[in-house]
């Protein structure tokens, strides 16, 4: 099957299993969302979800965050993992939202990736699901599935991103990267993966997939 035909395949596919796509982690607004993307990292979207209430109970914005202290955010935060350097963030990059963007989360790449703790696919996240920029967010679903469908050579995340920016239509990226996440959560696992089961990798997948697939 050639790139464009795999492509729409897959775009069809999706469509059809996920036509409504809900932002996974619970939010109300730009800075509860770019709060939880942070805390995400190497942790669940459920843990988040159940560890993020009683930090917004106590501070939703800049400002309140700032009236807390690290080691108060820390403890709260615990449950996502890596909480020490993730309080840090979190409070350091409240205090530079007040004092260089009028306590506002920046609209823009640049500004964003300053931020503590934000790298280019929390980043990415926000612009895509908060200001409705296009962007192609890669998380390790994304990484995996898009080289088990020969998307790309799987080499790096960067490489990941640019192949699938390229396949895929500009207008279609903002809903399809959290299609694909949820369809590597339901069906395409990183492990016990079936491929001979999975919707998309039984027609499109690579041929070492199916290596003992049959056993």
């Amino acid at each position: 099957m050639r790139l464009k035909e795999k492509s729409k395949f897959i775009v069809d596919t999706l469509e059809n299993l996920y036509p409504k796509t809900p932002i996974p982690l619970d939010h109300k607004d730009d800075f509860t969302l770019l709060i939880g993307v942070l805390l995400s990292a190497q942790c669940t979207d459920e843990r988040v979800n159940k560890t993020t209430p009683l930090l917004f109970q106590k501070a939703d914005n800049p400002h309140e965050m700032l009236s807390l202290s690290i080691d108060e955010i820390e403890k709260i935060v615990r449950p996502c993992g890596l909480s020490n350097a993730k309080s840090k963030a979190i409070w350091n990059l409240s205090q530079i939202l007040i004092n260089k963007h009028q306590g506002k989360v920046p609209q823009n790449f640049e500004d964003l990736e300053a931020l503590p703790g934000v790298g280019h696919k929390t980043a990415s996240v926000v612009m895509s699901q908060a200001f409705g920029f296009p962007a192609f967010p890669v998380d390790t679903h994304i990484h995996r599935l898009a080289w088990r469908w020969g998307l790309t050579n799987g080499k790096s995340v960067i490489q990941t991103e640019k192949d699938c920016k390229k396949i895929f239509p500009k207008e279609k990226w903002n809903k399809l990267h959290l299609q694909i996440i949820f369809f590597g959560r339901e069906y395409c696992s990183a492990r016990a993966h079936k491929p001979l089961e999975c919707p998309i990798c039984k027609e499109i997948g690579r041929k070492e997939l199916f290596v003992d697939s049959k056993k």
